[in-house]
């Protein structure tokens, strides 16, 4: 795997295993940034209100593209959190509706769910998905079981949190479309990591990061959603773009993409993330991100004894992987990591289990993966 570390900000003192918590924006892509902060600082008025449309448009239209979708039918935001609460809080739920999802979601979402279900009166149901999973097969009849009649939206991960595994949204999108069942995909850990095609998939709403795998700067994310459904998506903020009657992309775009004043070099700069992946060739590094990752789970499953919780199927997972502990305090076991070998990895107390979980992305090497290796077999010892 070739040495991209110096195209990256990280500290060279840190072995940084945990790209999926916040991601780690490309140098390149960084300077580019940058340069829209100064570039809306020396006009912001010319920046910020006769050329925000005409900047913003080729910034969607890239992303369109690499996600798979129509520039018309999504919205920059700020993050994924902020995309699923916008969605979330603009569906008509009343009480005793459902709301599906599994026991693998990110305890942020658990959170705005329970809030707005509280609410209005509805119920967040949480399926238990035990691990280790066989099949795709296996968690699709799993989720399924717990439809009932009062079933409203399906809420899924694409990627999940806590436990990593690329869950089987396609075919559970499609049968929830046939049914009459919304469907709010969480792609927070999708674009950049795995193939797109939002159009394809058929989810009503579909919200992702593109500050992650796509190494665009923080604060840049976005929400899709299906041309029919866009009636019901409704601004966390109303501005002015709630009565706008100029000509513009849609009324969906105009509501959601004017929110006052705000910085929106991140959203122009993920066109910079785009190139900069198709320049350094990211499939080949992403293939080589994943061999990291094979080697870090059979290298740690020896150590412990302990199964994987998914087969090693690249539909299972790419670049980021769960691999079980042993029972541990996670808390102090990822402190010490850090403090001691300087190893950046987070370990995840979810239920009864506890996880390591390793991102790999294209700074990381073989040597990043033996430090890891000898320091849980010192602490796990």
């Amino acid at each position: 795997m070739r040495d991209l570390s110096h195209l990256f900000l990280l500290r060279p003192d840190v072995v940084f295993l945990n790209h999926g918590s916040f991601g780690a924006c490309a140098r390149p892509v960084f300077e580019e940034y940058q340069a829209w902060q100064r570039e809306l600082e020396q006009e912001p008025v010319e920046f910020l209100y006769r050329r925000i449309d005409d900047l913003l448009l080729p910034a969607r239209e890239a992303l369109a593209a690499f996600v798979g979708a129509s520039p018309n039918d999504l919205v920059y935001v700020s993050n994924a959190t902020t995309g699923v609460n916008i969605v979330a809080r603009s569906l008509p739920l009343g009480g005793g509706d459902e709301v599906l999802t599994t026991d693998h979601e990110y305890g942020a979402m658990d959170r705005a769910w329970r809030f707005i279900c509280e609410r209005r009166g509805a119920r967040y149901v949480r399926c238990r998905v035990p691990l280790p999973i066989g099949s795709a097969e296996e968690i699709v009849d799993r989720i399924w079981s717990a439809v009932t009649e009062r079933t409203r939206v399906l809420f899924l991960s694409h990627i999940t949190s806590p436990t990593a595994i690329t869950m089987p949204v396609t075919a559970l999108v499609r049968r929830a479309r046939a049914a009459g069942i919304l469907t709010l995909i969480d792609g927070a850990h999708a674009p950049g990591q795995i193939p797109l095609d939002i159009d394809a998939l058929g989810a009503d709403f579909y919200v992702a990061n593109c500050h992650k795998w796509m190494m665009a700067p923080k604060g840049a994310a976005f929400v899709h959603a299906r041309r029919a459904m866009q009636h019901l998506v409704k601004p966390l903020v109303v501005s002015w773009g709630r009565e706008d009657t100029t000509p513009g992309p849609s009324p969906f775009v105009n509501e959601l993409e004017w929110q006052g004043t705000r910085d929106i070099a991140p959203f122009l700069a993920v066109q910079a993330a785009i190139r900069f992946m198709a320049e350094q060739n990211w499939e080949s590094v992403r293939a080589a991100c994943r061999e990291l990752v094979l080697d870090a789970r059979q290298r740690i499953g020896a150590l412990t004894g302990l199964d994987p919780i998914v087969p090693d199927g690249t539909e299972w997972f790419v670049q980021m992987s769960s691999i079980p502990l042993p029972d541990c305090d996670t808390v102090k076991l990822q402190k010490e990591l850090f403090h001691r070998y300087r190893v950046e990895i987070p370990c995840i107390a979810w239920k009864d289990r506890r996880f390591v979980r390793i991102s790999a992305q294209g700074y990381n090497s073989a040597a990043d993966v033996d430090r890891l290796v000898r320091a849980l077999e010192e602490l796990l010892a």
